[in-house]
Order: C-alpha cells, then structure tokens, then sequence
C-alpha cells in the first residue's frame, strides 16, 4: 500500500520546482520560430537552459519587433540605450517610478556584457532582445478565474449538478477564445504602468468577456460597471504568482502574472453577467 505521506511530500516537492527558478525550465519560451514571426531561435537543449551550466557556443540572434520598437510607450531599444547609456538609466529589481520591474519570484541577474539588462531567471530561451515584449525584465500579467457551479438551465435557483463519477460539484469557468489564434483562454492582460493588480483584473475581464469597451448606450455602460464593481469588490482568492512559460519570451524580456480566482457561490452575480466577447477575444463562454 502507497504511504500517503510520503505521496505529500513528492506533491509539495513538485509544486515548489515551478517556483524554483534554480531547478525549472521553460519549454515554451525556447519553442522556435519565434512566436507569430520567421525569427528562428538559437538551439537550447534541457541541460543548457539554465545560466550556470556552460555554453560556449552559446550565440542567440537579437530581435525586438519594429512595431514595438516604433512605439512609443515601451522602454527604450537596445539602440538607443547604446547611443545615450548615460542618461537611459533603469531600476531593475526595484519599483522604477510608475513601472514594476521586480519579479514574483526571485531577484534576477543582470547582464554585464550586454549593458547590464535583464536575464531570464528561467535561463536560456534561444532569443536576445524583448521579441513582442514592452518591458526590460519582467511584464506583468494579471488573470482574473471567474467560476461559478454548473446548475440546471443556468439558473441560480437550482440545484447544482453533480458529476457522475465521482459525485462532485461541476466548476465552470469563463473563457475566452483568442483572435490571435491562441486558441480557448482564461480573460487576461497586461498591468498597466502604475495600475494596481486588482483594477486590471477587473478591467481585463470587463473588456474581453463582457465587451466594455464597446458599449454604447451609456445606461447599459454604467449598469455593466455597477455588476462589475459589485463582484469585484471583494479580493479573491490568489492561486498563482510567478512566471510563464511563454512563447514571448526572450534572453531579456519575459512574462509573468497573478492568477486569482473570484467565485460566485450561489451562482447570482456573475451568473447572471451578459457576456460578451471584445477586444481581442472572438467568443465568450461558461
């Protein structure tokens, strides 16, 4: 018979790898070519992700996209920061005026031969540069799972169905299919500069699953703000905080988020919420 003791402690051993940026890798971040363009990444295998084990041959072409480039909100290009390194100063690791450019989960390197920018604490991805990313070092990320229980004929005043099987409550979660292809997600976007974590949450839900950005009438508008404040009001609970394996990724540049679950018990709020698809979702769905 297992020890079920011994079966927690492998458990709580795996759950602290994905947080453990000296034992972690990222499969995602080095998949090639490069997300959404023809930019081939430099070959990493497993047991040279990570940034202590050697890699002399180690020699990942540079890319940023024109179009983050070209505008003009993100942090300054490689170019410019060689062109003026005196008076282009960053605070990394630090709160950096209205922009966040501390990571969830560890301290990360700097890159001494490279105009001190950020490392990936993941490690290597194949790709210098911030690829589509915005931000030097971490961007941030927020992702709001909103769930109620599965009821009969949606409706509140049921009784909540049951699987089969194992003869526990169904949960169902909002999501959201994507424009770009990505498939079915969960409802979720960038912090903006200076924006508390729990403000985007509401707002990246509001404008990819009930489409605030594109109603007109502005009764419904404020009806939909009230719903939204209403079910936001409280904090949630967090699930997850840390970094992403994403296809985005780069040497310099990577995502990371917090996931955090807001629950409709009785399946009367939220519930009840007229989704709608918008901004860069095309369908909505329990």
């Amino acid at each position: 018979m297992a020890d079920n003791g011994n079966n927690d402690e492998e458990k709580k051993k795996d759950e602290s790898v994905e947080q453990d940026p000296n034992r972690a890798i990222h499969t995602k971040a080095r998949s090639s070519p490069y997300t959404n363009t023809t930019k081939e990444r430099f070959m990493v295998s497993d047991d040279k992700v990570r940034w202590d084990c050697e890699y002399i041959d180690y020699k990942p072409p540079y890319y940023t996209h024109p179009g983050v480039i070209n505008h003009k909100s993100p942090d300054p290009s490689l170019e410019k920061i060689k062109s003026d390194s005196s008076s282009i100063k960053f605070k990394f690791n630090e709160l950096d005026g209205k922009y966040d450019r501390r990571s969830h989960i560890t301290k990360y390197n700097l890159d001494k031969n490279n105009y001190n920018l950020p490392l990936n604490p993941i490690g290597r991805t194949g790709l210098m540069g911030r690829g589509w990313l915005w931000r030097w070092g971490p961007n941030h990320a927020a992702d709001p799972i909103v769930t109620r229980w599965q009821r009969k004929d949606n409706d509140p005043k049921n009784d909540i169905i049951c699987d089969n099987k194992s003869g526990k409550p169904i949960l169902e979660f909002v999501a959201i299919e994507r424009t770009d292809g990505g498939g079915w997600a969960i409802p979720g976007g960038m912090v903006d500069a200076g924006e508390q974590v729990s403000r985007t949450l509401k707002r990246e839900f509001g404008e990819e699953a009930m489409d605030t950005y594109g109603i007109k009438d502005e009764n419904e508008k404020k009806k939909v703000k009230a719903q939204l404040d209403e079910f936001f009001k409280n904090d949630g609970k967090e699930i997850y905080k840390g970094y992403c394996d994403d296809p985005r990724n780069t040497d310099n540049a990577w995502m990371e988020t917090v996931a955090v679950n807001f629950h409709d018990t009785n399946g009367d709020v939220v519930g009840m919420f007229n989704l709608k698809a918008g901004d860069d979702a095309a369908k909505v769905k329990w």
